[in-house]
Protein backbone atom coordinates (compact mmCIF):
# COMPACT_ATOMS: atom_id res chain seq x y z
CA UNK A 1 0.00 0.00 0.00
CA UNK A 2 1.30 3.42 -1.29
CA UNK A 3 1.56 6.73 1.30
CA UNK A 4 -1.79 7.98 -0.72
CA UNK A 5 -3.60 4.82 -0.65
CA UNK A 6 -3.72 4.68 2.83
CA UNK A 7 -5.18 8.30 3.31
CA UNK A 8 -8.25 7.73 0.88
CA UNK A 9 -9.19 4.03 2.64
CA UNK A 10 -9.09 5.64 6.07
CA UNK A 11 -11.43 8.72 4.72
CA UNK A 12 -13.48 6.13 3.18
CA UNK A 13 -13.41 4.31 6.29
CA UNK A 14 -14.50 7.51 8.43
CA UNK A 15 -17.31 8.59 5.58
CA UNK A 16 -18.18 5.11 6.82
CA UNK A 17 -18.46 5.24 10.08
CA UNK A 18 -20.66 8.63 10.02
CA UNK A 19 -23.03 6.98 7.92
CA UNK A 20 -23.29 4.39 10.13
CA UNK A 21 -23.71 6.25 13.33
CA UNK A 22 -25.63 8.92 11.25
CA UNK A 23 -28.29 6.32 10.05
CA UNK A 24 -28.38 4.33 13.88
CA UNK A 25 -29.55 8.10 14.96
CA UNK A 26 -32.20 8.93 12.72
CA UNK A 27 -33.90 5.57 12.54
CA UNK A 28 -33.75 4.94 16.04
CA UNK A 29 -31.39 2.27 16.71
CA UNK A 30 -31.91 -1.15 18.31
CA UNK A 31 -34.21 0.57 21.10
CA UNK A 32 -35.93 2.07 18.49
CA UNK A 33 -36.93 -1.36 16.93
CA UNK A 34 -38.00 -2.68 20.22
CA UNK A 35 -40.62 0.40 20.75
CA UNK A 36 -41.72 0.22 17.54
CA UNK A 37 -42.40 -3.89 17.84
CA UNK A 38 -43.20 -4.41 21.44
CA UNK A 39 -46.94 -2.92 21.68
CA UNK A 40 -48.28 -4.58 18.17
CA UNK A 41 -47.07 -7.43 19.46
CA UNK A 42 -48.34 -7.58 22.95
CA UNK A 43 -52.01 -6.15 21.39
CA UNK A 44 -51.78 -9.51 19.41
CA UNK A 45 -50.50 -11.97 21.61
CA UNK A 46 -53.38 -10.92 24.24
CA UNK A 47 -56.00 -10.99 21.70
CA UNK A 48 -54.77 -14.18 20.30
CA UNK A 49 -55.19 -15.78 24.40
CA UNK A 50 -58.48 -13.71 25.08
CA UNK A 51 -60.31 -12.53 22.09
CA UNK A 52 -60.87 -9.53 24.07
CA UNK A 53 -60.04 -6.34 21.93
CA UNK A 54 -60.36 -3.89 25.34
CA UNK A 55 -57.39 -5.63 27.49
CA UNK A 56 -55.30 -6.15 23.81
CA UNK A 57 -55.50 -2.25 24.02
CA UNK A 58 -55.35 -1.09 27.67
CA UNK A 59 -51.70 -3.71 26.72
CA UNK A 60 -50.67 -2.08 24.11
CA UNK A 61 -51.04 1.10 25.46
CA UNK A 62 -49.75 0.75 28.74
CA UNK A 63 -46.58 -0.10 27.40
CA UNK A 64 -46.22 2.07 25.02
CA UNK A 65 -46.22 4.62 27.95
CA UNK A 66 -43.74 2.70 30.10
CA UNK A 67 -41.41 2.86 27.13
CA UNK A 68 -41.84 6.29 27.57
CA UNK A 69 -41.64 6.38 31.12
CA UNK A 70 -37.87 4.35 31.05
CA UNK A 71 -37.25 7.47 28.42
CA UNK A 72 -37.43 9.77 30.65
CA UNK A 73 -36.31 8.43 33.60
CA UNK A 74 -32.90 7.71 31.91
CA UNK A 75 -33.10 11.31 30.13
CA UNK A 76 -32.92 9.47 26.88
CA UNK A 77 -34.19 11.49 23.54
CA UNK A 78 -38.56 10.87 23.11
CA UNK A 79 -39.02 11.21 19.50
CA UNK A 80 -39.24 7.25 18.75
CA UNK A 81 -40.91 6.26 22.21
CA UNK A 82 -43.30 9.13 21.39
CA UNK A 83 -44.02 8.22 17.86
CA UNK A 84 -45.09 5.03 19.17
CA UNK A 85 -47.18 6.04 21.74
CA UNK A 86 -49.01 7.99 19.22
CA UNK A 87 -49.11 5.37 16.86
CA UNK A 88 -50.63 3.05 19.65
CA UNK A 89 -53.07 5.40 20.41
CA UNK A 90 -54.35 6.20 17.33
CA UNK A 91 -54.96 2.75 16.62
CA UNK A 92 -56.74 2.13 19.86
CA UNK A 93 -59.12 4.89 19.33
CA UNK A 94 -59.91 3.56 15.91
CA UNK A 95 -60.48 -0.25 17.05
CA UNK A 96 -62.80 1.40 20.09
CA UNK A 97 -64.53 3.73 17.74
CA UNK A 98 -65.48 0.97 14.98
CA UNK A 99 -65.88 -2.09 17.28
CA UNK A 100 -63.35 -4.35 15.19
CA UNK A 101 -59.98 -5.45 16.33
CA UNK A 102 -58.46 -5.62 12.94
CA UNK A 103 -58.76 -1.25 13.05
CA UNK A 104 -56.22 -1.31 15.67
CA UNK A 105 -53.24 -1.82 12.60
CA UNK A 106 -55.13 0.10 10.19
CA UNK A 107 -53.86 4.09 10.79
CA UNK A 108 -50.64 2.72 10.70
CA UNK A 109 -50.90 0.57 7.87
CA UNK A 110 -52.24 4.06 6.21
CA UNK A 111 -49.15 5.38 7.50
CA UNK A 112 -46.99 2.92 6.09
CA UNK A 113 -48.98 3.73 2.63
CA UNK A 114 -48.95 7.42 3.08
CA UNK A 115 -45.05 7.22 4.08
CA UNK A 116 -43.96 4.99 0.69
CA UNK A 117 -46.04 7.17 -1.38
CA UNK A 118 -44.18 10.07 -0.32
CA UNK A 119 -40.61 8.78 -1.04
CA UNK A 120 -41.80 7.85 -4.56
CA UNK A 121 -43.20 11.45 -4.91
CA UNK A 122 -40.49 13.51 -3.53
CA UNK A 123 -37.61 11.61 -5.69
CA UNK A 124 -39.70 12.26 -8.77
CA UNK A 125 -39.92 15.72 -7.30
CA UNK A 126 -36.25 16.41 -7.60
CA UNK A 127 -36.08 16.29 -3.53
CA UNK A 128 -35.92 12.54 -1.94
CA UNK A 129 -37.41 12.88 1.30
CA UNK A 130 -34.53 10.56 2.57
CA UNK A 131 -32.28 13.72 2.18
CA UNK A 132 -34.55 15.39 3.94
CA UNK A 133 -34.27 13.67 6.62
CA UNK A 134 -30.96 12.63 6.97
CA UNK A 135 -29.27 16.02 5.76
CA UNK A 136 -30.03 18.00 9.08
CA UNK A 137 -28.19 14.66 10.40
CA UNK A 138 -24.88 14.63 8.64
CA UNK A 139 -25.33 18.71 9.13
CA UNK A 140 -25.65 19.46 5.35
CA UNK A 141 -28.94 21.04 5.32
CA UNK A 142 -30.25 21.06 1.55
CA UNK A 143 -26.58 22.03 -0.19
CA UNK A 144 -26.98 18.15 -1.33
CA UNK A 145 -29.42 19.53 -3.90
CA UNK A 146 -27.44 21.83 -6.20
CA UNK A 147 -23.81 21.32 -4.51
CA UNK A 148 -23.42 17.71 -4.34
CA UNK A 149 -24.90 15.76 -7.48
CA UNK A 150 -23.34 12.65 -6.48
CA UNK A 151 -25.05 12.88 -2.63
CA UNK A 152 -28.36 13.87 -4.40
CA UNK A 153 -28.18 10.80 -6.67
CA UNK A 154 -27.76 8.44 -3.43
CA UNK A 155 -30.33 10.23 -1.92
CA UNK A 156 -32.59 9.48 -4.77
CA UNK A 157 -31.82 5.58 -4.90
CA UNK A 158 -32.45 5.33 -1.31
CA UNK A 159 -35.61 7.08 -1.42
CA UNK A 160 -36.54 4.68 -4.04
CA UNK A 161 -35.79 1.87 -1.95
CA UNK A 162 -37.98 3.11 0.66
CA UNK A 163 -41.02 3.86 -1.27
CA UNK A 164 -40.66 0.53 -3.18
CA UNK A 165 -40.14 -1.70 0.19
CA UNK A 166 -42.83 -0.42 2.20
CA UNK A 167 -45.02 -0.10 -0.89
CA UNK A 168 -44.45 -3.89 -1.40
CA UNK A 169 -45.32 -4.39 2.38
CA UNK A 170 -48.56 -2.71 1.40
CA UNK A 171 -49.72 -4.95 -0.97
CA UNK A 172 -49.36 -7.95 1.40
CA UNK A 173 -50.70 -6.33 4.05
CA UNK A 174 -53.89 -4.39 2.86
CA UNK A 175 -55.62 -8.00 0.98
CA UNK A 176 -55.01 -9.39 4.57
CA UNK A 177 -56.36 -6.35 6.06
CA UNK A 178 -59.65 -7.94 4.42
CA UNK A 179 -59.32 -11.57 4.16
CA UNK A 180 -57.47 -12.39 7.14
CA UNK A 181 -58.88 -12.63 10.87
CA UNK A 182 -57.08 -9.96 13.97
CA UNK A 183 -54.63 -12.53 14.88
CA UNK A 184 -53.17 -13.53 11.24
CA UNK A 185 -53.03 -9.97 10.05
CA UNK A 186 -51.41 -9.01 13.80
CA UNK A 187 -48.51 -12.23 13.43
CA UNK A 188 -47.90 -10.84 9.77
CA UNK A 189 -47.92 -7.33 10.54
CA UNK A 190 -45.42 -8.06 13.55
CA UNK A 191 -43.10 -10.22 11.17
CA UNK A 192 -42.93 -7.55 8.46
CA UNK A 193 -41.79 -4.95 10.92
CA UNK A 194 -38.24 -5.25 11.32
CA UNK A 195 -37.20 -7.55 7.79
CA UNK A 196 -38.24 -4.81 5.78
CA UNK A 197 -36.84 -1.80 7.52
CA UNK A 198 -33.28 -3.05 8.13
CA UNK A 199 -33.10 -3.72 4.54
CA UNK A 200 -34.42 -0.39 3.72
CA UNK A 201 -31.59 1.03 6.25
CA UNK A 202 -28.77 -1.23 4.82
CA UNK A 203 -29.58 -0.07 1.29
CA UNK A 204 -29.45 3.18 2.36
CA UNK A 205 -25.82 2.74 4.13
CA UNK A 206 -25.23 1.43 0.80
CA UNK A 207 -25.68 3.75 -1.53
CA UNK A 208 -24.61 6.78 1.16
CA UNK A 209 -21.38 4.76 1.70
CA UNK A 210 -20.27 5.06 -1.75
CA UNK A 211 -21.54 8.63 -2.30
CA UNK A 212 -19.50 11.90 -1.68
CA UNK A 213 -18.46 13.02 1.65
CA UNK A 214 -21.79 15.48 2.92
CA UNK A 215 -20.90 19.18 2.65
CA UNK A 216 -20.71 20.59 6.38
CA UNK A 217 -22.81 23.50 6.26
CA UNK A 218 -22.41 24.43 9.77
CA UNK A 219 -18.73 24.48 9.67
CA UNK A 220 -18.57 26.59 6.56
CA UNK A 221 -20.76 29.17 8.22
CA UNK A 222 -18.60 29.03 11.31
CA UNK A 223 -15.73 29.60 8.92
CA UNK A 224 -17.50 32.48 7.34
CA UNK A 225 -18.10 33.88 11.00
CA UNK A 226 -14.30 33.69 11.85
CA UNK A 227 -13.33 34.85 8.71
CA UNK A 228 -15.52 38.43 8.86
CA UNK A 229 -14.47 38.56 12.17
CA UNK A 230 -11.07 38.37 11.36
CA UNK A 231 -11.61 40.91 8.50
CA UNK A 232 -13.33 43.46 10.94
CA UNK A 233 -9.93 43.37 13.27
CA UNK A 234 -7.89 44.02 10.32
CA UNK A 235 -9.97 46.93 9.61
CA UNK A 236 -10.28 48.17 12.87
CA UNK A 237 -6.33 47.67 13.28
CA UNK A 238 -5.65 50.03 9.97
CA UNK A 239 -7.77 52.69 11.37
CA UNK A 240 -6.18 52.76 14.54
CA UNK A 241 -3.12 53.85 13.19
CA UNK A 242 -4.47 56.43 10.71
CA UNK A 243 -5.90 57.90 13.69
CA UNK A 244 -3.13 58.37 15.56
CA UNK A 245 -1.25 59.73 12.80
CA UNK A 246 -3.71 62.21 12.36
CA UNK A 247 -3.87 63.55 15.69
CA UNK A 248 0.07 63.73 15.27
CA UNK A 249 -0.51 66.15 12.84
Amino acid sequence: MTSLEKPTEDAQHDSRAVTEAALFEAFGGVRGMVETVVPGLLFVTVFTVNKNLHWSAIAALVVSLLLVAVRLVMRDTLKHAFSGVFGVAFGVVFAMMTGNAKDFYLPGMLYTLGLSLAYIVTTLAGVPLIGLILGPVFKENLSWRTRNPGRKKAYAKASWAWGLILLGKCAILFPLYWWADTAQLGWVLVALKIPPFLFAVWLTWVFLAKAPAPIDVFAEMEAEEQAEKARQAAAEGHEAPAGRHRRES
